[in-house]
């Protein structure tokens, strides 16, 4: 092991452990929105758009992130969509995690009791307000496990970006054992940077979930 090494390229990984950070977040946060969108249209909209959202979860779930990221990036300026690669990144990761993250919705909104939701129709609620204060608040409880575990492994699938030149945490340690040769050495510090991440979002999921649920003990 040569340690001497991360002087000079310790302030470039962080640099790709950083985008990598962003990369992730602005994934799973647009994909999580996106998924919720989702779900909630396949369950209000009509039958057909319903039927439409159900082909594009399976279409996505169905094909590789590697080579939804080709298409993406490579197949959109044939059809008019020309972007950088970091904006392509994180489209891509946004397509890819939205059908998972829709399923995790659909089926925690399926597990709030039904009786529940026939009492707030019963008592006049709107639509727009039962899923505010009744769906999201007791299905988010259910789904947040899952949210979680799924927005750990979106962490992992950033370093697919690399391969249309997005210079994240895994293009910067390749960079670093190609320039020196210490292999050893960039996947031990990219085995060290991933596990930080993954430890940290664990950490926060599990007081989150405290949280929520502590705040809906104490409002019923």
């Amino acid at each position: 092991m040569d340690w001497s090494i991360f002087q000079q390229y310790g302030p470039m990984l962080l640099r790709g452990f950083g985008l990598t950070i962003l990369c992730w977040l602005l994934g799973t946060v647009l994909g999580m929105a996106l998924g919720l969108v989702i779900a909630l249209i396949q369950r209000y909209a009509p039958r057909p758009v319903g039927w439409i959202m159900q082909a594009y979860i399976e279409i996505i779930r169905g094909t590789p992130f590697l080579v939804q990221l080709f298409v993406l990036y490579y197949g959109g300026p044939l059809v008019g969509l020309r972007l950088d690669a970091l904006p392509a990144g994180i489209l891509g990761l946004t397509l890819y995690g939205s059908p998972y993250f829709a399923e995790i919705f659909r089926s925690a909104f399926q597990a709030v009791p039904h009786g529940q939701i026939e009492a707030a129709r019963a008592i006049g609620m709107a639509e727009a307000i039962i899923v505010r204060r009744i769906l999201l608040p007791v299905g988010l409880v259910s789904a947040l496990p899952a949210l979680v575990n799924f927005s750990i492994i979106l962490t992992k699938e950033t370093v697919i970006l690399s391969i249309i030149t997005v210079p994240e945490l895994m293009y910067q340690a390749q960079r670093m054992s190609t320039e020196t040769f210490r292999y050893l050495e960039a996947n031990l510090a990219l085995a060290l940077f991933f596990w930080a991440l993954v430890e940290t979002i664990s950490r926060f999921g599990r007081r989150l979930e405290k949280r929520i649920t502590g705040y809906l003990i104490e409002r019923t």
